[in-house]
């Protein structure tokens, strides 16, 4: 059975900065027998980040979300998992104001962080919201018992690139509940519907470069990845293949030469 201690560790010879920015995306189930269960998982990694800043994506797209078209930070539950859903009830955990692709933050710069999305909630990723945070500040992503078909990263840079059928041009109404009460109502135009299954053909051809590193942490098979290196590859990939994750052929090379990106199907 894995302790608190344990998992420290583990935590510590997978690489992560104590004091950088950390993305989590999580299976609680993947990590196997844990004493306290999914809150010691919690402990763990605010306790090692507690110099950085952690985030957890708290997600709400799912079709049992947004009752009567509203968002309640404070109340919204997250489809995306129990360590995330935990992990915002937390004392000094802060969510972000985005109806369907908000983050919760804790650290000291945790306020400062979310407030990227206080603008920023007409589509899922923009480039000034939350996920391009991940972006600036070269954000360590942690696929907890995870891969990338959980790589919510790989939607944010198609929505930059307005890669085609990325974003719904048939928006819908949302209100969002202001911390003084209030409401706003916004036009919020969401993923064209593509699905995600495809971003694991990047896996192989990033770990060959380094981008990505296989972990274990727990009984859990993990990725740690380095967000501004991968979105510079994928950007490059897609400007010369916007149709890239169409299929789920593997890519079987991929390599960077004189600043442009190759790759064979």
């Amino acid at each position: 059975m894995h302790t608190k201690n344990t998992l420290l560790k583990d935590i510590e010879k997978a690489g992560i900065k104590h004091d950088g920015t950390l993305i989590i995306h999580s299976s609680m189930k993947a990590l196997g027998q844990i004493e306290g269960g999914a809150e010691t998982v919690l402990d763990a990694f605010i306790e090692y980040m507690k110099e950085g800043l952690l985030l957890f994506p708290t997600h709400s797209w799912s079709e049992k979300n947004l009752k009567d078209g509203i968002y309640n930070p404070k109340t919204e539950p997250s489809c995306v998992g129990l360590l995330p859903n935990l992990f915002m009830k937390r004392t000094g955990a802060v969510r972000s104001m985005h109806p369907t692709h908000s983050v919760t933050a804790m650290g000291s710069r945790a306020n400062e962080y979310t407030m990227r999305d206080d603008s920023n909630i007409s589509t899922p990723c923009p480039r000034h919201g939350c996920f391009g945070g991940l972006y600036d500040e070269n954000t360590q992503q942690l696929f907890l018992g995870t891969t990338f078909t959980s790589n919510t990263f790989i939607h944010a840079v198609e929505e930059w690139l307005d890669t085609p059928n990325s974003i719904s041009a048939k928006s819908k109404q949302i209100k969002i509940l202001n911390q003084d009460g209030s409401f706003r109502e916004v036009d919020f135009y969401p993923h064209h519907g593509r699905i995600s299954l495809n971003y694991d053909k990047l896996l192989k051809p990033m770990l060959d470069k380094g981008i990505v590193r296989k972990v274990k942490i727990g009984d859990a098979k993990s990725y740690v990845a380095q967000a501004k290196p991968l979105a510079d590859i994928v950007e490059k990939m897609l400007k010369e293949n916007p149709q890239l994750f169409d299929d789920n052929k593997l890519l079987k090379k991929c390599w960077i030469k004189a600043g442009k990106s190759k790759f064979k199907l």
